[in-house]
């Protein structure tokens, strides 16, 4: 900081040698004792440094309440320190005026985006009126063709409570409800829901009682384990898909299906990023996974994938953290 305060100056620490240069030259000229000169610089140069302390004591402690302000101006423009000359007076009324056009354009993007959020909260319920209609249509109807578009209406659902999922997040009204749950009880949920594509596509299912406690959200945790079963099923033409736990509270669930690029790994939790295999789907949205780690960083869990091409993935969703435990 000290060297901050020269650069500052550095134009009176320049005049200041230069007069001393000045006077130096004239007393030279005039056959004067030159060591006059040295005396007058010296006791120059003393006064100098006592009032420069001062300045610099005075510099150093704006600096910090500059550096304070940073903080707190993001919430207020009060805590303006007070001004000290008519150019620190006209900087802070620019930067009321800045201020005050940020409040503004921040309370009009607030307004918009509750407006928005609104909007499609509104729509998301309203479409699964006929979606529920279409479905129970398509349920008096038992055959191969019926079958294909319930699970088509099955798509649309998820992309629906996607959607319903990702304006969630982002609102104050957020409502999570951190209690113990059987984990069985909330994978066989997700395992009812997508039984059909089980069936159809002919893919094994491996999955043995769970028998485990989990200190979690119900509702949250069911998104994130049917958005993992879900691209389980869409990327396995054949094969199994497993479910099991590993201790103290690790779900694994693992398929044998297509896999992940390698290079492809460690973006796969970026919010609409497809990768290779999702490009070549032409039907992934980028947004599931993204949804998956947002979800549990919430509830204090953690989810990772580990896979290989052709050979499958496994998804791993860590339930278990010591900083959750109820004493």
């Amino acid at each position: 900081m000290v060297f901050e305060y020269i650069k500052l100056h550095k134009k009176a620490v320049g005049m200041y040698f230069i007069f001393a240069l000045i006077f130096g030259l004239i007393f030279a000229m005039w056959k004067l004792p030159v060591i006059s000169v040295f005396y007058g610089t010296v006791l120059g140069l003393f006064a100098a440094v006592i009032f420069c302390g001062k300045d610099y004591a005075r510099f150093r402690r704006k600096h910090m309440e500059l550096r304070a302000l940073a903080e707190n101006i993001k919430f207020s423009d009060s805590c303006l320190p007070e001004t000290d000359g008519l150019i620190e007076a006209d900087y802070q009324e620019v930067l009321r005026t800045l201020y005050d056009e940020k409040q503004k354009v921040t309370n009009q993007m607030s307004r918009q985006y509750s407006d928005m959020v609104e909007y499609y909260t509104i729509w998301a319920h309203q479409i699964k009126t006929p979606i529920s209609a279409m479905r129970l249509q398509l349920q008096g109807e038992d055959n191969e063709n019926s079958r294909e578009l319930l699970e088509e209406l099955q798509r649309i659902e998820q992309y629906v409570e996607m959607v319903l999922t990702y304006l969630r997040l982002d609102s104050g009204s957020t409502d999570y409800l951190l209690r113990r749950y059987d984990l069985d009880g909330i994978v066989r949920q997700a395992v009812r829901k997508y039984a059909s594509q089980f069936i159809r596509k002919k893919i094994r299912l491996v999955y043995e009682p769970l028998s485990c406690q989990v200190l979690t959200d119900e509702k949250w945790l069911l998104f994130v384990i049917e958005q993992v079963l879900s691209n389980a099923l869409k990327y396995t033409r054949s094969g199994e898909i497993s479910i099991t736990l590993e201790a103290p509270q690790t779900l694994c669930i693992r398929d044998t299906g297509i896999g992940i690029a390698e290079e492809d790994l460690p973006r796969i939790f970026e919010k609409g990023f497809t990768g290779y295999n999702g490009r070549s789907d032409k039907k992934a949205s980028g947004i599931g996974l993204y949804l998956c780690r947002r979800i549990c960083g919430r509830l204090n869990h953690t989810i990772s994938v580990t896979s290989r091409v052709d050979v499958g993935t496994e998804v791993r969703i860590d339930l278990y953290h010591r900083a959750m435990e109820v004493e």
